[in-house]
């Protein structure tokens, strides 16, 4: 198993991974903080000129702090790499709640799309644009406010610039005039695609969706959609004038917030700044390789299991979203499939068989395959042959002779991914495990979590239907929750005395 630090970081497993970059998940061994570490080539960056404007857009985002934008705290460097460090966000993509639900509430699409505007607007005050807007990049906290993550990185090779080529990506929610690969005002650009995610909130799908790429660009160029009926007058209203083709006509953020729409239940929100902002460190990343800071930035290993890496309990709690690890296992109930986009699933066959299985359905399914340990990379064409689709799956140990699998989209529409996952394990079948019984669904919950040593504390306290409070520590960090699966009648025995595995 690999043991790795960057700086006073522990770094653990990748949480997402793109065609220049990985995102990892650390801790700040100091402080006990969770943060996301983004880590980036430093040769990619010079290969593609981008050194000057990655270093200015990173030094304005340091000095932005805004409830509604990722926070970027550091910026590190080793010999060979570029780190990021941002805040770690728990609450997932906003996408996910649209895919999970469908579409949204009048009150909470306008509730995040005031937040959106509010994190955009201050992003634009201070010079920085998006140029990549959509909600997959659009995150949740803890208590459910918006997160837009990227803001500021939008430099970097696989979002904005690659995406005006089209090259990879998706052009659904990107202006007329930057598809016309014409020069375009990027706060003009940002607010087209934020009248996008509107509609994508109350509609629950794209105003642009076409499978002919060229049908599309002509439908966004000509703003050739319609809304739906249940689309109030004032909604209705407000997209339209966002989804203007012409952005010398278009509204502006300032007119967005006059919008007796928008006006409801909108309370600005304040936003934060400190003078003592420190940018020595991204001046460093960015000079001769043998700055101090690369002396001092070292990257620590142990040694490589040859096995699947093991999830810690970071990374359970993590997976977990709150003790709510059914999605794992309950595939196809109900109405919508609850495995939509918890792309992940769990298998008692071997480790080499599971990745073997995998390597030749994804072969068999016209993708090329690259293996290294127990990680794969899938990659070929999208399923309209248009844009490059590239899959990231990896194998974990969970618990005794039970492995997950997390597949991730690299590189694509959010879509095409959600295609394939589904097309990708109904050929699977013979190895994903399917609990027989909610008894044993909730023993794997239990191992899995038991194994992960965390400390569980049982504590006393009003009980309702066998159902028992429950918290569990690890490190700085404190949970607190209930669940019947612990239930006295299903685990006697660990109701005699706090446990620690």
């Amino acid at each position: 198993m690999v043991v790795r630090k960057v700086g006073k970081y522990e770094v653990g497993r990748t949480i997402g991974e793109g065609t220049f970059a990985k995102v990892k998940f650390a801790q700040n061994t100091e402080t006990g903080e969770s943060v996301a570490m983004k880590v980036l080539d430093r040769t990619t960056i010079i290969k593609h000129k981008m050194v000057d404007q990655i270093k200015r857009e990173i030094s304005i985002m340091k000095l932005v702090r805004h409830p509604y934008v990722v926070r970027l705290h550091e910026v590190l460097a080793s010999r060979t790499k570029i780190y990021i460090i941002l805040e770690f966000i728990t609450g997932g993509e906003l996408f996910d709640k649209i895919v999970h639900h469908g579409r949204l509430s009048e009150g909470e699409a306008r509730r995040y799309f005031h937040q959106l505007i509010d994190g955009v607007d201050y992003c634009h005050s201070k010079g920085v644009y998006h140029r990549d807007l959509k909600p997959e990049n659009l995150l949740l906290d803890s208590l459910g406010n918006l997160k837009i993550s990227d803001f500021g990185l939008s430099a970097l090779p696989e979002q904005g610039v690659s995406l005006l080529r089209t090259t990879c990506g998706t052009p659904n929610y990107v202006a007329p005039e930057v598809l016309s690969h014409k020069g375009y005002d990027g706060a003009v650009a940002d607010v087209w695609s934020c009248g996008v995610i509107l509609y994508v909130l109350m509609a629950g799908y794209l105003p642009f969706d076409e499978l002919d790429l060229t049908t599309l660009y002509s439908k966004i160029e000509k703003a050739e959609f319609s809304c739906p009926s249940w689309f109030p007058v004032g909604a209705k209203s407000l997209i339209h004038r966002i989804l203007d083709p012409n952005p010398e006509t278009r509204i502006t953020i300032e007119q967005i917030r006059d919008h007796e729409w928008f006006q409801k239940n909108y309370v600005p929100v304040r936003s934060f700044e400190y003078e003592d902002v420190n940018l020595d460190d991204v001046n460093a990343v960015f000079d001769d390789a043998d700055s101090e800071q690369e002396q001092r930035v070292s990257e620590h290993r142990g040694n490589e299991d040859m096995g699947p890496l093991v999830l810690n309990a970071f990374d359970l709690i993590i997976l977990s979203q709150g003790l709510n690890l059914a999605t794992m296992f309950d595939r196809g109930k109900g109405k919508t499939d609850s495995m939509k986009y918890q792309t992940r699933f769990v298998s008692q066959k071997p480790a080499k068989v599971v990745l073997s299985s995998m390597e030749v359905v994804a072969q068999s399914m016209g993708f090329k395959t690259h293996i290294r340990n127990y990680k794969m990379r899938v990659e070929g064409l999208s399923a309209n042959k248009t844009s490059h689709f590239s899959i990231i799956l990896e194998i974990f140990e969970v618990a005794p002779t039970y492995y997950m699998v997390d597949i991730q989209k690299a590189a694509g529409d959010a879509s095409e991914f959600l295609k394939f996952y589904k097309n990708f394990c109904s050929n699977l079948e013979d190895i994903i495990w399917k609990p027989p019984t909610e008894s044993s669904k909730s023993r794997l919950w239990l191992e899995m979590w038991m194994s992960s040593r965390i400390q569980w504390e049982f504590l006393p306290g009003k009980r309702r239907n066998g159902d028992v409070r429950v918290s569990w520590n690890l490190g700085q960090e404190h949970f607190r929750g209930k669940s019947g699966l612990f239930s006295e009648r299903r685990y006697p025995k660990l109701y005699k005395k706090s446990i620690t595995k």
